[in-house]
């Protein structure tokens, strides 16, 4: 267990603890017959870090298992509670939850999910994914969130202008990437996400637009960075905006 009493809550957000990472055997996709505690203390036995954390930036999901797990200890509450209540709330957002695990569990408004591979959609634990990539929503609940992270004075931020200043700066080992977002030299944050039947993609530019894109499948190629160029050919053949708010007095 070299090093891990080292790693730090910013090593985690910034995907630099020096292991677990997705390239090889991700833990989430491992012992699915695991609850969180389990399959956590069975990556602490078996998966050593490879790197001293800090010096080397390799995603994770496992990392952001365990950030969920930091905020339950934190607040004493579970993680998808304090998040609706603390988070999304805030946001006007009423209706994102974690899923289900399978296609029985499919909440009423859910899509279905679909894969043009061998994957399966519903053999993933995805309850047990809450906090790296359990949760359902539409584009528009991801919109209302973005908009309160963007330093645009439209909506009123969720955090102080230091701390979102502090979320965007890139780490030392990967000037791309800060904590919990795709940075970039013109001042774009941005996430994508993929996993057997979906492909995500919220952005907020530094031109001060957001917007988000969801797709109940996936596809190989580069599928998100074509989602990604259609998006910017979308933004930049629109001429005129509503001046009116779409989100209502939320």
């Amino acid at each position: 267990k070299q090093w891990v009493t080292d790693i730090t809550v910013q090593n985690l957000l910034e995907h630099t603890a020096g292991g677990w990472n997705n390239e090889t055997e991700d833990p989430m996709f491992m012992h699915t017959e695991m609850n969180q505690a389990q399959l956590i203390s069975w990556s602490l036995d078996n998966r050593p870090l490879a790197n001293k954390p800090g010096t080397h930036y390799a995603y994770s999901n496992f990392g952001y298992c365990l950030l969920g797990r930091v905020i339950e200890k934190i607040s004493g509450l579970p993680y998808q509670q304090f998040i609706q209540k603390n988070i999304l709330a805030k946001c006007g957002i009423t209706t994102m939850e974690i899923g289900g695990n399978t296609l029985a569990e499919k909440k009423p408004n859910e899509v279905r999910y679909y894969d043009s591979s061998e994957e399966d959609p519903y053999k993933m634990d995805a309850r047990r994914m809450d906090s790296h990539g359990g949760w359902i929503a539409t584009a528009t609940d991801l919109v209302k969130f973005l908009v309160r992270v963007n330093y645009n004075s439209y909506k009123p931020e969720l955090l102080k202008t230091g701390t979102l200043a502090e979320m965007y700066t890139p780490s030392s080992p990967d000037p791309t990437y800060a904590k919990g977002w795709n940075v970039n030299s013109a001042n774009n944050h941005w996430h994508n996400g993929s996993l057997p039947g979906e492909q995500a993609l919220a952005v907020n530019t530094g031109s001060g637009f957001s917007w988000a894109v969801l797709v109940n499948t996936r596809t190989g190629g580069n599928f998100s960075g074509d989602l990604d160029r259609l998006m910017w050919q979308i933004k930049g053949c629109i001429k005129s905006w509503p001046d009116i708010d779409l989100f209502g007095k939320k």
